[in-house]
């Protein structure tokens, strides 16, 4: 495969540093991409150049406000690349289908699809705001993380199971099942996000499960294919 060295050194220098959540030094920065402080130097500053990353008081780089502004562009084209997936799943299971993203510590609802039969809605909209610490969408998501000494039990037995189930957390009443997109940016930002399905009442979790979870590889697989096409 070919590749453009500056522009790879670019998009792994991202990635490491959206690891590092206190920020990184240009030294320790280095060591990780393998290449000398100048041109960590020079490749930090065309980042910084185009918004994407900063260096405070401290040195310490970060990313910066235009990782926020490419992550909100891609959006609206993962909503239209979601959108007849959730309409499957919505007829599927018979449940309002969803797409949630992670956004700092909450949860956000970014499109609805709900199923033609049915008279009861759930009250789970578009730009719905959650923690993500409730609710099937934001376990899914925290179980899609790297694994962590204090993981709560639903948190874990989601990442086993590769779905979460929550019930009255959002909503009293509420049933949801969600599992967690597959990171598919290869970069920063990295992308969180769970497709799921919730209603009022019982809900029968093994079918809505495994629609759920196919659902969400297969977006996945979809999404991933078109990241690679455009690298």
């Amino acid at each position: 495969m070919n590749t453009l060295q500056t522009l790879d050194r670019g998009l792994s220098a991202l990635e490491i540093i959206a690891r590092r959540r206190d920020g990184i030094s240009i030294a320790d920065l280095s060591e990780e991409l393998g290449i000398h402080r100048a041109v960590t130097y020079r490749v930090v500053a065309t980042l910084e150049a185009h918004g994407l990353a900063t260096r405070g008081g401290t040195g310490a780089i970060r990313l910066g406000a235009g990782v926020m502004a490419l992550a909100g562009r891609f959006r609206p084209q993962l909503r239209a690349i979601a959108q007849p997936f959730l309409g499957k799943l919505a007829a599927r299971t018979g449940a309002t289908a969803f797409l949630s993203v992670a956004e700092g510590e909450d949860c956000v609802v970014i499109l609805v699809e709900e199923p033609e039969a049915g008279v009861l809605r759930v009250g789970y909209r578009t730009g719905s705001r959650h923690p993500l610490s409730r609710g099937a969408a934001g376990i899914a998501i925290l179980s899609g993380r790297p694994p962590r000494q204090d993981d709560p039990p639903a948190i874990l037995q989601a990442r086993a199971d590769g779905y979460s189930v929550t019930r009255g957390q959002i909503q009293q009443g509420a049933m949801g099942v969600a599992s967690p997109l597959r990171d598919m940016t290869g970069a920063a930002p990295r992308l969180e996000a769970a497709i799921g399905v919730v209603t009022i009442g019982d809900l029968d979790v093994a079918p809505a499960a495994e629609a759920v979870k196919a659902g969400a590889t297969e977006l996945s697989d979809l999404l991933l294919d078109g990241t690679r096409a455009v690298g």
